[in-house]
């Protein structure tokens, strides 16, 4: 419909087909009304239901890119982001929810500060935090870029490995040919994970995890042979700066829980923090630039799987081979006519 909406205009611009260019656009305007009134109503009979028991408490720490690996502030970081868990209402959160790489440590093997950050757990909760991961088999170390779920006693009951990695920052593709470095810190490539997972957490819906811009790529953020009833991504955005680029990265996301009927909830270490209800209406968000928390109750998923959860591409594909078709009869039928 956008790319209909942006083209048939066109026709009008060209003598001989200035009628039925006339014709097509008041078409195509009148499916664009009908798609709106269509949508103005389903939100008009929206629900707001969330799930009940469950009241998250979504962290924004707002540390700098420049500032976040500096040896000498880590502990810091760390520290200011189980002050920010604990402020007032921390007694009300039953799950905690910090941003990517939150901990700048290989948390896994730190029992000291593992026992540091039980502070941030509420009892019968989880932390669900960000953090590097780090594995030696033999003589090889691999690196992944993880989500923790962390139990009140400080245990770890469930880790996601990301595996849609970010080429040139956080692997260098066709390394052995390219002699180049990666953009970001570091001159190790991180390990891809398995895949797509949903997690089963203590006092939790079962969940999709999903780590900076897997959100982003439509029909690849839930399992569909054990769907999860909520998105979780975690984020770092201060590359960008203050610029454009979170709020992209925000709206692209939101459109995920559009098409799987499944409510967003959303940390970024410094924007945007939110929660995006399965409608893909914002429930409650942290603006970028700044440092707090969000406490809100998590909306409940559809009852029922939108059409694009169920069916995927196939829609716009046949409409693409519509209409690639319908161009094809109709620029035959214009050759015949000239021709004749």
């Amino acid at each position: 419909m956008t790319a209909l909406a942006a083209a048939v205009p066109m026709l009008v611009t060209h003598p001989p087909e200035r009628k039925t260019g006339a014709v097509a656009t008041a078409i195509v305007a009148a499916l664009l009304l009908a798609l709106w009134g269509g949508g103005a109503w389903r939100l008009s009979n929206a629900g707001s239901d969330t799930v009940e028991g469950v009241r998250l408490r979504i962290v924004q720490p707002n540390v700098r890119q420049a500032d976040k690996w500096r040896r000498d502030l880590r502990d810091g970081h760390l520290l200011k982001t189980i002050d920010l868990s604990r402020a007032p209402g921390f007694e009300a959160a039953t799950h905690i929810i910090w941003p990517e790489t939150a901990i700048p440590f290989f948390i896994a093997e730190d029992h000291e500060r593992r026992v540091i950050l039980r502070a941030a757990i509420p009892p019968g909760g989880v932390l669900l935090a960000g953090a590097p991961r780090l594995s030696r088999n033999g003589g090889e170390t691999q690196i992944w870029n993880s989500l923790h779920a962390f139990a009140p006693t400080g245990g770890i009951v469930a880790t996601y490995d990301k595996f849609h990695l970010v080429p040139f920052g956080e692997y260098m593709p066709l390394k052995s040919i390219l002699p180049l470095e990666k953009i970001t810190a570091g001159s190790s490539d991180f390990s891809r994970g398995p895949g797509l997972a949903t997690l089963h957490l203590p006092g939790l819906p079962p969940v999709s995890p999903l780590i900076c811009y897997e959100g982003i790529f439509p029909g690849a953020v839930a399992r569909r042979d054990d769907r999860p009833e909520w998105l979780l991504n975690v984020t770092n955005d201060a590359w960008f700066g203050i610029s454009a680029g979170p709020h992209q990265h925000f709206a692209a996301i939101r459109f995920r829980a559009i098409e799987e009927g499944l409510p967003l909830v959303r940390a970024a270490n410094n924007g945007i923090s939110g929660v995006v209800d399965p409608y893909g209406r914002l429930v409650d968000f942290l603006p970028l630039g700044a440092t707090g928390v969000i406490d809100a109750d998590l909306p409940s998923a559809l009852a029922k799987p939108p059409i694009y959860a169920r069916m995927g591409d196939a829609i716009p594909g046949a409409m693409a081979v519509i209409a690639l078709l319908l161009g094809g009869v109709l620029g035959l039928r214009r050759t015949t006519t000239k021709n004749s």
